[in-house]
């Protein structure tokens, strides 16, 4: 699996994936911290990447487009560092790997994690 960093994720997560044998690119490890949103959306599905992020606007591009991916993985812990979000992408991907590549928005909380399949 392939993904792609928004700037509300740890750098600490990207060396941690990596660590762990993944691709990932971090959005300031090709200096694109202003990139919009929509661009970044288009940049993962280009590149054939999974967004991680805490940032809801790219649920809704995605649900306004009808596209089918990135898949997104979406944050909203009351905790966001990264061994929170560690701990807890841990088990998504874990348990999701299949759904992450024909296209989903996860939403991830501190207890429990809801699929959405694209699209909308």
């Amino acid at each position: 699996m392939k993904f792609l960093a928004d700037m509300g994720i740890s750098l600490r997560t990207v060396f941690w994936l990596r660590s762990g044998g993944y691709d990932v690119v971090h959005l300031r490890d090709e200096g694109l911290q202003k990139l919009p949103d929509d661009e970044i959306l288009i940049k993962a599905r280009t590149e054939g990447r999974i967004l991680l992020s805490i940032d809801l606007d790219f649920a809704q591009l995605l649900a306004v487009s009808g596209d089918s991916l990135p898949s997104v993985i979406l944050f909203r812990l009351g905790n966001e560092n990264y061994d929170a979000i560690n701990e807890r992408l841990m088990q998504v991907l874990r348990e999701c790997q299949e759904d992450l590549e024909v296209g989903v928005i996860i939403s991830v909380n501190n207890e429990t994690f809801r699929l959405r399949r694209l699209p909308i």
